[in-house]
């Protein structure tokens, strides 16, 4: 399938949408130790629907200096010290990550990259401060633009808080899960294509030719 031909890549424009969620050390991107990091290579057939692909998952080791916020650890329960989980450098997760970013991107013949995330802003902030501390040149992802699930949750299923939001679309939820990065990428990827989905079954796309030509 070529680029022009791409159900993806004509459905955002020729971005690549990708669900990310980061588990960190405090609310600074700037300052505060980045410790886990999922992403989700969304996938879309023939006929237009979205859904889940891959998930890729890395616990992270904090940067040298990087603050670590007691409140924040106790909330997420990271131990970042903790041997048993496996972490690796910040440098190294992100090659892996961008690496399969780019190769899933090119397969859906998009020119880049967009971050999807419940609270983006917050998301996006940490992968773009770890990009810019590592000297990361090969990133796929756009600098600022973002799909917020938290406020197409809002318009489509009258809810802001996650787990609210996969219960009414009717995605099961265990808040005993939550807070883990690999869980909330997962169930935000199901929430964000049911979501799409859901408009392309209303009617909503494709656009029709009078909605196109405006």
């Amino acid at each position: 399938m070529t680029e022009k031909t791409s159900p993806l890549a004509q459905r955002f424009r020729g971005y690549y949408p990708v669900v990310i969620d980061v588990e960190t050390a405090g609310f600074n991107a700037q300052t505060d130790a980045l410790l886990e990091i999922a992403v989700n290579l969304l996938q879309m057939d023939d006929e237009g629907k979205l859904f889940p692909g891959e998930t890729l998952h890395f616990h992270v080791e904090p940067f040298a200096g990087a603050n670590l916020d007691a409140s924040s650890l106790a909330f997420n329960g990271i131990d970042p010290f903790n041997p048993l989980r496996g972490a690796v450098p910040e440098r190294e997760a992100l090659t892996e990550i961008c690496k399969a970013v780019r190769k899933a991107q090119k397969a859906a013949g998009c020119q880049r990259t967009v971050i999807v995330a419940h609270n983006s802003a917050f998301d996006q902030g940490f992968v773009n401060a770890a990009i810019a501390r590592t000297n990361y040149k090969r990133s796929p992802f756009h600098a600022f633009v973002s799909f917020d699930t938290t406020s197409l949750a809002a318009l489509a299923l009258g809810q802001t808080v996650l787990a609210k939001a996969c219960q009414q679309a009717g995605i099961a939820f265990d808040n005993k899960e939550a807070h883990s990065a690999l869980y909330d990428t997962e169930r935000t990827a199901e929430l964000f294509c049911y979501i799409v989905n859901k408009w392309q079954q209303l009617g909503g796309w494709p656009l029709s030719e009078a909605d196109d030509a405006e």
